[in-house]
Order: structure tokens, then sequence, then C-alpha cells
């Protein structure tokens, strides 16, 4: 007779087909039915929170939810900083969890419900008779509302008899807001009558837009307006004309990109929150641009925005198309045919060598840029490398460039970044872009990554023996650098001892072994771990825009 655990484990199963994480008492049970009664597959990884960021990564990298899993106490405590990661960057999961008994906690038991509650993530528990009612009910509220969620089973439910699975209704997700009201509608008059007048309109569109599928109607909306296009840093990519677009906005973006962003009269934002990265710090647009901004939030998420639509950005793009379509008279701009796109995108190629001695960071990663496969999908670590793969890896699409840490401003979720994109595209070639600082923070979790990826993951780690955000921002004012330091670690030597192969990288004919790697049979190759020995001396631009701010 099926248990609570098999309840859960078979209606989980019947829509989401991964789940990642590590077994204990808590959820040994439903381990147990998803391994013998599913079809979907687990994925082991070495340490709790490594289960959170691989589900968190399968979701950006494929648009599916998936599932993590731990005990109870300490495994769950594990979880906390890749939930609260996950909640920030409005990424739905479930998160099925072993959990206190009923009678009540034991010495090792904490109070799960409020922790989850105090990084912002909802829980459902289960009883004897609703477990798959409840685990619908978990599914459709990470869904509906784009959050992680916990589904706790307590210790002694798990493996008590639940009689037969009936058939769960499935969840209902709410359709896409379309604008409406008398409010909207003039809204929108008035932004079409802006783009439409406007001699240099620009469009702006983040992951938000790319989540409601407006990537086409973006196109259309800027081919009929004439203007030119750039995207979030979780956006790259969303339009599809790249000769007119941009880029990445904020500390990322190219310098002469940036300066055409603020030439515009007319600013259209879609589906992007506008935080202070993204907005330069209040300096990404002139005092003179009109700004407008469509969004699924409340209310506008910036000081300089003038007017603000609440709407899927689909929706509202498909909208204003029509609008300029069905006006008379409605002019187009030839702003962006008057500008170097390519110029103005271009960024400071570096030496091969900085002053110390060591590799440049930006003639390393133009060149491994020229080097990587083009079906690459970007999973990256925080720290402040984070700006080379940012600046300098052109990918295709939003999905294919992923930052789990970056919301929660976290470090050390990484490899197991890998572990989730590589479930997702199985096919692809999954790179990791990661510091030396949070490659050993997450280095339990190497192994999964080479396990998982195979022949088909590469990751780079710059390698600068220091937490390089701290010396910059905090060494530079004087403070004590020994804290922030690292005894300089051989991650190829790490590679070696889990499967991988690993090259040490001091010069640019080091990596020569990416070319050869990338025309090797994936089947036939192993997991390639570049340990890149960098300068600190080199800041990245959007780091120094932070030094700015702060001193």
């Amino acid at each position: 007779m099926p248990t609570v655990s098999a309840h859960v484990a078979l209606t989980l199963a019947t829509h989401i087909d991964h789940v990642f994480g590590v077994m204990g008492n808590g959820n040994a049970y439903f381990l147990d039915a998803i391994e013998k009664q599913t079809d979907a597959v687990f994925t082991a990884v070495r340490h709790e929170q490594g289960a959170v960021v691989a589900a968190d990564a399968h979701f950006r990298a494929s648009g599916r939810i998936a599932a993590a899993t731990s005990t109870y106490g300490a495994g769950f405590t594990n979880t906390l900083t890749a939930l609260a990661e996950a909640v920030q960057a409005h990424v739905p999961l479930v998160l099925v969890v072993g959990d206190e008994p009923t009678s009540g906690p034991r010495p090792w038991d904490v109070d799960q419900i409020a922790m989850a509650s105090a990084v912002g993530a909802r829980t459902y528990t289960t009883g004897h008779a609703d477990a798959a009612a409840t685990t619908v009910i978990a599914i459709e509220h990470a869904l509906t509302y784009r959050v992680p969620v916990v589904l706790a089973i307590p210790y002694d439910v798990a493996s008590l008899e639940a009689g037969p699975v009936a058939e769960a209704p499935a969840p209902r997700i709410p359709e896409p807001l379309a604008p409406r009201g008398e409010f909207a509608d003039g809204m929108l008059h008035e932004i079409a009558h802006a783009l439409s007048s406007a001699e240099r309109p620009f469009l702006l569109a983040g992951r938000g837009a790319w989540l409601a599928g407006a990537s086409e109607a973006l196109g259309a909306l800027a081919e009929k307006t004439g203007a030119l296009t750039a995207s979030t840093a979780l956006g790259r990519g969303v339009f599809p004309d790249t000769r007119y677009d941009l880029g990445v906005t904020g500390g990322f973006g190219a310098d002469g990109a940036m300066q055409l962003v603020r030439e515009a009269d007319v600013a259209v934002v879609f589906g992007a929150s506008l935080n202070q990265f993204t907005m330069r710090f209040g300096e990404l647009f002139a005092p003179g641009t009109r700004v407008f901004q469509i969004d699924v939030a409340p209310a506008a998420t910036h000081a300089h925005i003038g007017g603000f639509v609440r709407a899927d950005a689909r929706l509202a793009a498909e909208a204003l198309v029509e609008r300029l379509t069905r006006a008379s008279g409605a002019a187009r701009s030839s702003w962006r045919e008057s500008v170097d796109v390519s110029a103005a995108r271009a960024y400071a190629e570096g030496d091969e060598l900085a002053a110390d001695g060591r590799l440049d960071p930006r003639s390393a990663a133009r060149r491994i840029a020229e080097l990587l496969p083009e079906d690459r999908v970007v999973v990256s670590d925080g720290g402040h490398f984070i700006g080379w793969a940012n600046m300098y890896w052109p990918v295709a699409a939003p999905d294919r460039m992923m930052m789990v840490g970056t919301a929660f401003q976290s470090i050390g979720q990484g490899w197991p970044s890998v572990v989730g994109a590589t479930r997702a595209r199985p096919e692809q070639t999954i790179v990791l872009t990661s510091g030396d600082g949070g490659g050993l923070m997450a280095i339990a979790d190497l192994e999964s990554a080479v396990r998982a990826a195979a022949g088909h993951g590469v990751a780079v780690v710059w390698n600068d023996a220091a937490y390089g955000a701290e010396v910059n921002l905090y060494g530079l004012k004087g403070l004590a650098e020994g804290p922030m330091l690292i005894p300089e670690v051989d991650f190829a030597a790490f590679a070696g001892a889990v499967g991988a192969e690993g090259v040490v990288v001091r010069r640019l004919d080091d990596l020569e072994r990416l070319r050869t790697w990338a025309a090797e049979d994936p089947a036939e190759r192993r997991f390639l771990v570049l340990d890149l020995r960098i300068s600190g001396t080199v800041v990245a631009p959007y780091q120094q825009e932070i030094i700015r701010v702060n001193s």
C-alpha cells in the first residue's frame, strides 16, 4: 500500500521530472518512492545547499520547475542560503524536506516553518490523508507566485500507509496579466505617442520579459519605432535583432553603449526591476529622458519612472505595436541607423599579463570567448569575477546565462548550478565561471558537477588568491587585507581528484587545451577545469562603479 511519502513522490512526479538532493532520515521514504515508483530522475549532490541551487538553475535554464530534497534539522538549515536566493530571484521550485514528528520537536529539530518564513518561503505540511492534494497546492503556489516553497513531511507520517493515490487535479496557473482599466489604456496610449514622436527611442528588457515570452513582440516594437535596445544582465539576448542592441546595461555595459543610453529622449522598460546595478546607481538615464516601465509588480520600482503600466511584458508590447500600426502618421526614428552600435559595445582588450606578471582577466576572457563552443550555457557563481563573463562572453538568450547567488549577494553556489543546468540541457555545453573564494566554499559539489556534466562541462576558475571584491572595496580603504586573502589553491589538482581534467593557465597559450577540448566528442572527453592564475590588480568596471559610490 502506498505510503504518505509515496503519495508526495507520485503526485510530484506528475509535474516535475527532476529531483536533486541529499538522502537522510527525513526524506528516505520519499526518495525510495521517487526511485522505485516514478519516472522522475534523482541526482545526488554532496551538500544540501547544492540541492536547492541545482533545482534553481534547472528552472533558469529550462523554464521547467524542479524539486530539491533534504532531511530535517541540519539538512534543512543547510538549504537556507540557496532558498533565500531563489526567493529573491523569483525562481519557483519545491523543496521536499523531512520535519519534526507531529508529537513535537526532538532535540535535533528546529522550527523549520519559521526559518523558511524568515527568508520568504512558505511551508506546506503534509498530513496522513491529504499528501497528494497538499503537493499540488505547493506546486501551484510556486508557479503562481514564482517563488520556492517548502513541502514538509513529518517524521512520524512519512512511512504511514495512505491508501491508493487519487488522481490529483493539475495546478491552476493564472493567465498572463493583461493591461486592464482606463488608467492602463491611457498610459499605453501615452507610451505609444511618446515612442512615435521620439527622436532617440530606447527599449530595455529584463528577465521578466523573457519569462513572459515577449522576445518576438519586443523585436517588432523596436523595428516599428526604430529604437535602440538593451537588456539587463539576466535578460541578455531577449531582443532578436542584435544589430541595434547595446548589450547589457549597468556596470557590465560598455562605456560607449551607456553613453548612447543617456542620449535617449524616451525609454520604455519591460520586465526589469531596475535595481541599483542595472541603473548604474541612478545614472543610467539622463535627467531629461522620459522613462516608462511595464511590469507585473504592483507599482513602479524606481524613482525615475515617469509612467507605469502593470501588465505582462508580451501583452503590453503587442498592444503597443498594434496601437502604433493603427496610428496614422506615426513616425519612425532613424537614430539607430545613425550610430555605430558595434563600436559602442566594445570593451577594453587588456594585455596578456598585468603589471604583477599574472594573467590579465580581460584578455583571458576575450580569448576564452573565442574558444568556447557556441552552444554554451553559462552558469555563474558570485564574486568580483562576474564582470568578465558578463562583459566578454556573449550568449544567445537569457536562459543561457544565469547568475545563481547574485540576487541574495552570496557566493559558493557555482558548482551545483552546473548540475541543474546540465540536467535541463543535457546536450549543451555547460560553462561555469567561478572565483576561487566561491569555488572553495562549494567544493563538495565539484564532484557533483563532474559526475553530472562529464564531457559536456567546463569550469573557468578566476584564481587571484583572494576575495577580490573585498580587496577592492575595503583593502583600498586601508583595512587589514589578511582576512581578504586566500592561499593559492590548485583547482586543477582538485579536478583530477574527482575524475576531471585540470589545466593551470598562466599565459594565453595555456588556453590551447580549451580549443582542442571543444573539438573532441563530448562522450570521449572529460569535464575540463581551467585554473586561471589572474591578477587581482585589474578591477572590473562594475566594481569600480561600486567603489566610487561607496567612497
